[in-house]
C-alpha cells in the first residue's frame, strides 16, 4: 500500500489551510510585480509593490496564528515568499535604480544583500521555537526591503532619483545586508502586553503617525524605517555601555571592601 507523504508533522494529502496562504501569494505576487517593474525602469511602482508585499507578509503569519492555522508547509512558502519579495526583487531594483553604472561592484553588492536576506530567513527558521519571540536577532528581511523601497519614493518625492548617488546606496546596501546577518536584537512587537492597554497619549500619538503617513507617504516610511534600523545598534550599544558601567562599579565596590581594615 503506497504511504501518504507528509511534510513535518502536516498531511499534505489533507490539504492546506486556505486564508493565510492566500496572503502569502499576495505576498509573492507583490514581489514578482516588484521584480518585472523594476525592469521595465518603473522603480515607484516597484518600491510600492514591496511596501506592500511586507503588509501582506505581516497579515499572514496574524492571521495563522489567530485562526490556530500554523503549519510547516505555511512557514517554508512564507519563507520561501520573503526571499523573492524582500531578497530578489528589492535587490534587482537597487541594481537597476542607481547600482548599474558602478557594473560588477553594482551587482555584487546587490547579490549581497540578497544572500544575506536568505541567511537571516534560514538562520530564523533554525531558531525558531528556541529563542525568545518578543524580539528578532538581526534585522527582519522585510524591514530591510522595506527601508530600500522607502530611499527609491524619498528620492522620487524629492526629485533627486536621477541624481542619487550610487556609492551612498553601495553602503547603505551593504550595512542593510550586514545589520540583517548580525546579532543585534530588534523589537518584534509581539509582546502580548501592547495591545491589551493602551495610553490615551500613546493612542494619539499613533493617531498623529497615521495622518503624518496619510500626508506624506514617503517622508514618514523613510523615517520609520530609519528610527527602526537605528534602534537596534543604539540599544545594543546602550546595553554593553550600561553592562561595563555595572561591571566597573562592581569591581569598584569588591576592592574598595577589600581595602577596609
Amino acid at each position: 500500500m503506497k504511504k501518504k507523504k507528509r511534510f513535518g508533522k502536516y498531511n499534505l494529502s489533507r490539504g492546506i489551510y486556505i486564508l493565510p496562504n492566500i496572503f502569502t501569494s499576495l505576498n509573492i505576487f507583490c514581489g514578482f510585480y516588484a521584480i518585472v517593474s523594476s525592469i521595465d525602469g518603473k522603480f515607484v511602482a516597484a518600491a510600492i509593490s514591496i511596501i506592500i508585499a511586507a503588509v501582506f507578509d505581516g497579515l499572514d503569519g496574524k492571521i495563522a496564528r489567530a485562526t490556530n492555522t500554523t503549519s510547516k508547509f505555511g512557514i517554508e512558502y512564507d519563507s520561501l515568499s520573503d526571499l523573492v519579495s524582500f531578497g530578489i526583487a528589492p535587490g534587482i531594483m537597487m541594481y537597476l535604480w542607481a547600482l548599474k553604472p558602478l557594473g560588477r561592484i553594482g551587482w555584487l553588492a546587490a547579490f549581497l544583500f540578497m544572500v544575506c536576506g536568505a541567511l537571516r530567513l534560514a538562520r530564523f527558521n533554525a531558531q525558531s521555537g528556541t529563542i525568545s519571540s518578543n524580539s528578532f536577532v538581526g534585522l527582519p528581511i522585510p524591514a530591510g526591503a522595506g527601508m530600500s523601497a522607502t530611499i527609491v519614493l524619498l528620492c522620487h518625492k524629492l526629485g533627486i532619483a536621477g541624481n542619487a548617488n550610487p556609492v551612498v546606496i553601495l553602503v547603505i546596501l551593504y550595512i542593510l545586508a550586514f545589520l540583517m546577518v548580525s546579532t543585534i536584537k530588534y523589537d518584534s512587537f509581539k509582546k502580548p502586553e501592547l495591545f491589551r492597554k493602551m495610553n490615551f497619549n500613546v493612542l494619539v500619538t499613533f493617531i498623529l503617525i497615521l495622518i503624518f503617513i496619510a500626508a506624506q507617504p514617503s517622508i514618514a516610511l523613510f523615517l520609520l524605517g530609519f528610527v527602526y534600523i537605528s534602534s537596534g545598534p543604539f540599544i545594543a550599544i546602550r546595553r554593553t555601555i550600561k553592562n561595563k558601567k555595572q561591571k566597573e562599579d562592581g569591581t569598584f565596590e569588591i576592592n574598595e571592601h577589600r581595602s577596609t581594615p
